[in-house]
């Protein structure tokens, strides 16, 4: 078969290529790196074996670059789809060469999959092009792991000084007073304007603007873009940018549903951590109690649904609309109606107040004895729309369509360290059910908590307040786009206070 050497660009999993992300959908095999955001493994087919060959810096590599080598070439020879996903672009400085040279020793097909590289990513996530007319007409990559001076590989500091234009140095954090000094020493001014960029388009972007003069003194662990020349000093930064720019977001929503409140975060400015803490998984009877009453649907008068998981769950057992007869639908807001919309079904009632008490207020009382309402639900959520319906005389069949678990703290973004110590350093937190709260909690035990709290509903809001956090935010309703709503003009409403607050 072929190996496909492709670059996961950045570190934002969206800025992957499309080809990338089609060779990843149908992989049998992927082989990456530390770099590599985990959430593009997920486009791999869930059977797809994934090898982990990258490192930490400092740590001893347990995968020699001669050892990946060969395991491509193993894993080529057979009948497997191969992906080797590279940080970046696979060719700068990502040993991509070395890899396909291997393969074409070895008669294995392969194929080059360009990425973006955080070459040219970093600077333009900070607002630095690295040409600009008038300012700048050349750049210059260059790594900064070259050997000491007359050493084979090593990187002549000096020229590059007197060559001119901007200089990109990648992989240079440790060895940056040097450079610094070298560059100096070379002709480059130490009032040089220099931007340095860390984790360039992730959650934990971070920039420092300094001189050649100030670089030794910036405090940036790796990974770090430095960009060197007149080009460091522009900030090319929109002032249309979302009313979030500048904040970092912690995500607890399971992976799967999450994907409409990180859309509408980062649409707002904010960088997003996802930390799902919780798993929706199926109830223990593997969803048999939800499939039998779904082929009965057509007797009941009412199906009723508190969640878009709910919805989905319970559609997967239908073979169309018609299996539902005359029953009508309920739905407790507009997230969970428009999940009924993307089944092409039509929720007949949505409360005005999008909660559980709001659909048992919104319903109509049973009309005659034996009027029975259908209730796909959570397993262990509160108990509101049962009671409340059976007090309004309807006969109510409670199903179990899902179940939220502990997500595994072993495994995943959940229980990676470095998405951790991201979310204890965020600004915002987000909660979406109560499940997330007392999850979160457990999972972070021991870790600063963001100073803003934003929770999706009252219910919540009141769990979140029973577990000791001070809500800053409640969303009006349960929606991405109520919740962004809400936390923007929280934090338009600090921000204007703060700077009214100023000298004067």
């Amino acid at each position: 078969m072929t190996v496909y050497l492709v670059g996961a660009g950045p570190g934002d999993p969206g800025l992957i290529t499309r080809r990338g992300a089609e060779l990843l959908e149908r992989a049998d095999v992927v082989v990456f790196d530390r770099l590599v955001d985990r959430r593009l493994l997920d486009l791999a087919p869930p059977g797809a074996l994934r090898v982990d060959v990258g490192t930490r810096a400092g740590e001893a590599s347990p995968h020699r670059q001669a050892d990946i080598n060969r395991l491509l070439v193993e894993h080529g020879r057979g009948a497997a789809t191969v992906v080797r996903l590279k940080g970046g672009d696979p060719f700068v400085f990502g040993r991509g060469g070395e890899e396909a040279q291997a393969l074409v020793a070895a008669g294995v097909a392969f194929e080059v999959v360009p990425g973006v590289t955080s070459a040219f990513a970093a600077p333009a996530a900070a607002g630095v092009p690295v040409t600009q007319r008038g300012v700048a007409s050349a750049v210059t990559v260059v790594s900064g792991h070259g050997g000491a001076p007359g050493e084979p590989g090593a990187v002549d500091w000096e020229s590059l000084a007197r060559a001119g234009g901007t200089l990109v140095v990648l992989m240079g954090t440790a060895g940056r007073a040097e450079i610094a000094r070298r560059l100096v020493a070379g002709g480059r001014p130490p009032d040089t304007p220099v931007v340095v960029v860390h984790g360039a388009t992730t959650a934990s972007q971070a920039r420092v603007r300094t001189t050649l003069a100030g670089l030794a003194g910036v405090e940036l662990g790796p990974p770090c873009v430095i960009v060197v020349g007149p080009v460091a000093a522009l900030e090319l930064v929109s002032p249309g940018d979302g009313a979030l720019r500048g904040l970092t977001v912690v995500v607890t929503r399971p992976a799967e549903r999450s994907g409409a409140l990180v859309d509408a975060l980062a649409e707002a400015g904010a960088r997003v951590v996802e930390l799902p803490v919780i798993a929706v998984v199926d109830p223990p009877d593997g969803g048999a109690a939800l499939a039998a009453a779904a082929a009965g649907a057509a007797r009941f008068d009412w199906v009723v649904f508190t969640s878009a998981q709910a919805v989905a769950r319970f559609v997967a057992h239908l073979r169309d609309g018609r299996d539902l007869g005359s029953a009508r639908l309920a739905a407790v807001g507009a997230a969970t109606a428009r999940a009924l919309a993307d089944c092409l079904l039509v929720a007949d009632l949505v409360p005005d107040q999008a909660s559980a008490q709001g659909l048992v207020d919104a319903m109509p009382g049973a009309p005659s004895p034996g009027a029975s309402v259908l209730f796909p639900r959570a397993r262990a959520a509160r108990d509101v729309v049962g009671p409340g319906l059976r007090a309004k005389g309807w006969d109510v069949t409670e199903v179990d369509a899902y179940m939220t678990v502990a997500a595994d703290p072993a495994g995943g973004a959940g229980g990676s360290d470095e998405v951790l110590d991201a979310a204890a350093a965020a600004d915002v937190v987000v909660f979406t059910s109560p499940s997330t709260v007392e999850h979160y909690t457990a999972l972070a035990a021991g870790r600063p908590v963001p100073p803003t709290v934003v929770c999706i509903g009252p219910v919540t809001a009141e769990a979140a307040a029973r577990a000791g956090y001070a809500v800053d935010v409640v969303a009006p309703e349960p929606s991405a786009p109520a919740l962004v709503a809400g936390l923007a003009a929280h934090v338009g409403a600090r921000r204007a206070a703060d700077a009214g607050a100023g000298p004067a």
